[in-house]
């Protein structure tokens, strides 16, 4: 497994932008997909977006299509989520996530996660 790390959350504006980051451990980050989730209070946890090993495919939940990029440095181990255009239901904590397969939605199917950054965002 790999460790991972987020960073970037704050409090912005509505429709504002924030870049998160997730740092990864692991040499071999490369080797590994890395999704995007999020989660407000009192809902399940939801799938963003996520990106291949290589950072050539990336996939989008329909929410944040348009607005939120998903993009890697593997000579940084890192993924970083790019959001724009936010909106008070963007507000949850998010997390990033990591598995070998590429595609995948569920949080079940996940192995690795972080610990999670907070995103506010003020109307």
């Amino acid at each position: 497994q790999v460790q991972l790390v987020e960073s970037g959350g704050g409090l912005v504006q509505a429709g504002g932008s924030l870049r998160l980051s997730c740092a990864a451990s692991a040499r071999t980050f490369s080797r590994y997909c890395i999704g995007w989730f999020r989660q407000a209070p009192g809902k399940e946890r939801e799938f963003v977006g996520g990106i291949s090993r290589s950072g050539g495919s990336t996939y989008y939940a329909d929410s944040v299509k348009g607005r939120f990029t998903i993009s890697r440095d593997n000579a940084k181990n890192t993924v970083y989520l790019q959001m724009n255009s936010l909106t008070p239901e963007d507000t949850a904590v998010y997390y990033c996530a990591a598995d070998v397969r590429f595609g995948l939605v569920s949080p079940a199917d996940f192995g690795s996660w972080g610990q999670g950054t907070q995103v506010t965002v003020s109307s």
